[in-house]
């Protein structure tokens, strides 16, 4: 029997007050990833640094997500903020103090929306918020559509989001609480969760378990051990940032101004939902490897899940544009590894040496039952759904926004050299667009840990 939303999530009333509903299975369905036991030391200057440990999967070292994550997005509910920032500062120290920064213990990350800036601090923001210098603007953007995105999707105002993340569900649960339920400061419009990996010990992963309990269509197709619902492992180590390329002030794209936001960076949050459907059933595998990385790349095994995409493997923007004009195709990987790749060295402020092809974006996504959200303030406008939905919760840091919306251009084909591949949007020549679906955007300002409690109040 297929479960309806509120038999297997609990309803909305249990996900609003802290029930993680389904989510709770996980614990059941996978087993906690072997990890090191962090030695615990001072926690690093940057908010969004979290760092995983790696293991080897078809011979190429891909990084261990966190079993569960969750978003709590809100608006603020109180008018003294200096008075807020220091009890809200107080929590996230306790936090601090009792879990270790890795997913053993708990990873918290504070980011803010430009509601925020312009209505709680307009004049600090505008002396203080880095200014990106490629893009002579802002490195905090309004959201926008895409081309691929329907017009109903939904361009969010909230306040901050805070992005919580460990292998305990009950890590999760007491952030969730000590920051939403027991401080007064938030008003809550949606709670956000999910969850990735699980299968890198072998056997089903979790989210082939998730979806089959779930009952949604096309989780069958799922294969075995895939991280993702997609089938492909998405964080093979060198297709991911390294530590901290992300910072606002590591490739030198963006003027920190004052200083104040040293250590910050930009976080992009959006959902997604997934036709698995029509991704297996319309798709075979040699179809939805050149979907998901570049036509003629004929060195994947039938079956393949990680595929190496290390700087040897970065496509050009005319390689990109040559096997699109042949074959009437572009693939995922090798559209926006034009934007999201190093295209020459860097040398990092603190001497770190950033090869040639390295990747900058550092992605935190995690894939999801919601429909769209666990827990929406504004189910009409969200049109919370009452069935679970295959999903994926996007969240990227970046160094700015402009940053980020080169990469989302060029996976609609519009290339950092202003060549267009031309495609319908949302057509099969766009690929993964095809399936994809984004109902909800939002961009954030992450500031340093020094600051991320009601920043620029202090001034």
């Amino acid at each position: 029997m297929r479960f309806t939303r509120r038999r297997f999530l609990g309803g909305a009333a249990a996900a609003a007050i802290g029930g993680a509903g389904i989510y709770e299975l996980v614990d059941h369905l996978a087993a906690t990833p072997s990890r090191p036991v962090a030695v615990r030391t001072n926690l690093p200057p940057e908010q969004h640094v979290f760092d995983l440990a790696s293991v080897q999967s078809e011979g190429v070292e891909v990084v261990v997500p966190p079993l569960h994550s969750e978003v709590v997005t809100a608006t603020l509910s109180v008018h003294d903020l200096r008075t807020a920032q220091h009890d809200l500062e107080t929590a996230l120290q306790k936090l601090d103090a009792e879990y270790a920064l890795d997913p053993s213990g708990l990873g918290v990350t504070v980011g803010w929306g430009l509601p925020y800036f312009a209505e709680r601090v307009p004049h600090q923001a505008q002396l203080q918020l880095p200014f990106d210098r490629r893009a002579d603007k802002s490195v905090l953007l309004p959201g926008r559509r895409f081309p691929s995105d329907p017009n109903s999707t939904v361009l969010e105002s909230n306040d901050v989001a805070v992005l919580l993340r460990s292998d305990r569900r009950d890590h999760i649960d007491a952030a969730h609480k000590a920051l939403f339920s027991d401080l007064k400061l938030f008003t809550v419009t949606s709670i956000r969760r999910g969850f990735a990996g699980g299968g890198f010990a072998g056997g089903q992963s979790l989210p082939q378990k998730m979806a089959v309990a779930a009952g949604v269509p096309g989780a069958d197709l799922i294969p075995e051990g895939s991280e993702l619902f997609l089938g492909f492992t998405s964080t093979q180590k060198a297709g991911l940032g390294p530590r901290l390329i992300a910072n606002h002030e590591t490739l030198g794209f963006v003027d920190l101004r004052n200083g104040y936001f040293h250590g910050g960076t930009h976080m992009h949050l959006s959902h997604i939902t997934e036709d698995l459907e029509a991704w297996y059933l319309n798709f075979d595998f040699d179809e939805r490897v050149l979907t998901a990385f570049q036509p003629g790349l004929t060195t994947v095994k039938q079956g393949a899940q990680t595929v190496p995409q290390g700087p040897k493997d970065v496509a050009t923007v005319l390689e990109t544009a040559r096997k699109f004009k042949e074959t009437g195709r572009f693939g995922h990987s090798a559209s926006i590894q034009a934007t999201s790749r190093l295209l020459a060295h860097v040398v990092g402020p603190d001497g770190t040496v950033y090869p040639k092809g390295t990747a900058i974006p550092q992605r935190a996504d995690f894939n999801t039952l919601d429909n769209p959200f666990a827990f929406s303030a504004d189910p009409v406008r969200d049109k919370l759904g009452t069935d679970p939905v295959a999903g994926v919760h996007f969240v990227v840091f970046n160094p700015s926004g402009d940053d980020f919306e080169r990469n989302r251009l060029a996976m609609d084909g519009v290339l950092p050299d202003g060549t267009k591949l031309e495609v319908s949007a949302r057509s099969r020549a766009q690929g993964f667009n095809s399936v994809l679906t984004t109902t909800h955007r939002q961009n954030f300002l992450v500031p340093p840990r020094r600051h991320r409690s009601f920043p620029l109040i202090e001034l």
